[in-house]
């Protein structure tokens, strides 16, 4: 078992380079299955979901090919199969993507149920509606979706709740279909119009990305031999202009949109950060004790549910009382406990948590609970007097690349150990 062993407190002062967004590189991968042909994707990161989908695609038939720790070409003229590895896409979460895929490109699909972090109920019936308005039938047998179509039928499909995985689903499997498909409420999540922008540059015609209005025209076929880079990961870039203001640091981000950033950005001068946008890149710094603040998550472009144990972090040293409405995961507090455990004072009741700010944490054995919440802990871990020992990273390892490399390049005292 391995462990992130931190010693604090520091101040992190530097530059961080943001990586490729994990969650628009776990959608572009399965929509290479709609193409016949080669297309190469760059600026990936190299994190454990992106290895799990690229075996995930090969067992259906793709070759891969990696020409660098960030780049794979991809070759899906060859599908060979159209069951997909149960016990790889049971891993994560996005593994549901192949199923809008190779709807559009097969025509059928077997897939295990999506895993990945627990936070709640997150059922997929907003997918499963869009499928079937298309015109596929699908149904769920022992943990396993089987869907299936003679041929998918353009149509309007109104979201009944703002879902990034079912607007991308849905997308995925109207390239191919006949006519035209709108998806009314879509989310407008960054990684979305990412999506959209690769499979717009191998032939298909989506129009409306990044508003709640999404018009697909669908294309006889993709063509393949364009190259393509995955926009930069505003979670990652979050996560550090949070680490920046808990540690009273100062930090430059390169490789990222501001633009994907306000919500975040508004909430850091709003508790006595600093920032200053230079366009694709950022600087935070804080010279001082945050100051209280209330939260509430939501969909693009308000503040990300993905920052909230981050944001935590934060709040738990601010002076004064804070709370965080979560309106999007029921169990996204879970991480509150280890905080407590390193001195916190948070209460979590339902979707609120309410956090009476302390002026310093304590270093303690902790375990991350999901992906975002094990980060909120490195920072913490860096903000802690004392040692810090981290859990259950392979929570960590599915969205950051690197992170103990990353952080102690900016000052972190963080090392990785076998137990």
């Amino acid at each position: 078992m391995e462990k992130l062993v931190v010693t604090g407190p520091t101040q992190l002062k530097g530059e961080v380079v943001i990586s490729g967004a994990k969650n628009a590189a776990v959608a572009l991968l399965p929509a290479t299955l709609l193409i016949d042909g080669v297309c190469t994707i760059e600026n990936l990161p190299n994190i454990s979901d992106i290895q799990i989908s690229c075996k995930i695609l090969e067992e259906l038939g793709a070759k891969i090919t990696w020409n660098s720790q960030h780049s794979i070409t991809i070759d899906t003229t060859n599908i060979v199969t159209t069951k997909a590895p149960l016990d790889l896409t049971s891993k994560f979460r996005a593994s549901y993507y192949v199923i809008g895929a190779m709807l559009g490109r097969m025509g059928e699909i077997e897939v295990g149920m999506p895993g990945g972090c627990k936070l709640g109920a997150r059922p997929i019936d907003q997918h499963i509606k869009g499928f079937e308005r298309l015109g596929a039938t699908v149904s769920l047998e022992k943990g396993t979706i089987y869907a299936k179509a003679k041929k998918l039928k353009g149509t309007s499909i109104y979201m009944d709740i703002v879902s990034v995985g079912a607007t991308i689903n849905v997308m995925l499997a109207a390239v191919l279909a006949k006519g035209t498909t709108i998806i009314d409420n879509a989310a407008k999540e960054p990684h979305i119009v990412d999506v959209a922008n690769f499979l717009n540059t191998m032939g298909a015609d989506i129009r409306g990305a990044g508003t709640d209005v999404i018009k697909i025209n669908g294309v006889e076929k993709l063509h393949g031999g364009a190259t393509y880079s995955v926009v930069p990961d505003q979670i990652e870039a979050g996560t550090f202009m949070l680490a920046a203001v808990a540690t009273r640091g100062d930090l430059l981000l390169k490789n990222c949109i501001t633009k994907h950033l306000e919500s975040i950005t508004a909430k850091i001068i709003e508790v006595g950060g600093n920032v200053e946008d230079n366009g694709d890149s950022i600087r935070v710094w804080c010279n001082k004790r945050p100051s209280k603040a209330n939260i509430k998550t939501l969909p693009y472009p308000g503040f990300p549910t993905d920052l909230q144990p981050q944001m935590g972090v934060v709040l738990s040293l601010a002076n004064g009382t804070s709370t965080i409405n979560e309106s999007i995961w029921d169990s996204r507090f879970q991480y509150t406990d280890e905080l407590n455990k390193m001195g916190a004072k948070i209460t979590a009741q339902g979707k609120n948590a309410f956090f009476e700010g302390v002026k310093k944490l304590h270093g303690a054995p902790v375990y991350s609970t999901d992906l975002r919440a094990g980060a909120a802990l490195v920072v913490a871990g860096t903000t802690a007097e004392g040692v810090t020992e981290i859990y259950n990273l392979q929570h960590i390892d599915r969205g950051y690349e690197n992170i103990e490399e990353k952080f102690r390049k900016i000052g972190a005292k963080i090392e990785r150990v076998k137990e």
